[in-house]
């Protein structure tokens, strides 16, 4: 009898960028609405206005909302990767996240050089 082996082919994963970058603008979008209507501040009427206002995100927020991402993932994010005090805005916050994220992603899950 002879013996076959048969080789999975390798497969280059990519970031999921999109999605992840998806979930977490409407994730923060909310958390900052949220948070203009507790204090009285007037939101913008277009999303984009929105993630550049200028209003406080504070970094436990943000630690919330990367349970957000994680099914997207298909793993646990370390808190660290949030700044701590929070962010001036969504954008801040995208501009900050977004390259940790993708950094665990690769180490986890991208393909190698």
């Amino acid at each position: 009898m002879t013996a076959i082996t048969l080789e999975m082919p390798k497969v280059a994963l990519t970031f999921p960028m999109t999605e992840v970058e998806t979930v977490l603008r409407r994730e923060l979008l909310a958390s900052v609405e949220f948070e203009a209507s507790i204090r009285g501040v007037s939101i913008p009427k277009t999303p984009a206005e929105v993630a550049r206002l200028a209003i406080d995100i504070d970094s436990l927020v943000v630690v919330d909302i990367l349970c957000a991402v994680e099914p997207v993932l298909d793993f646990e994010l370390r808190e660290g990767l949030v700044r701590a005090g929070g962010y001036r805005s969504v954008e801040s916050a995208l501009g900050h996240i977004m390259p940790g994220i993708e950094r665990e992603w690769t180490k986890r899950k991208g393909a190698k050089p």
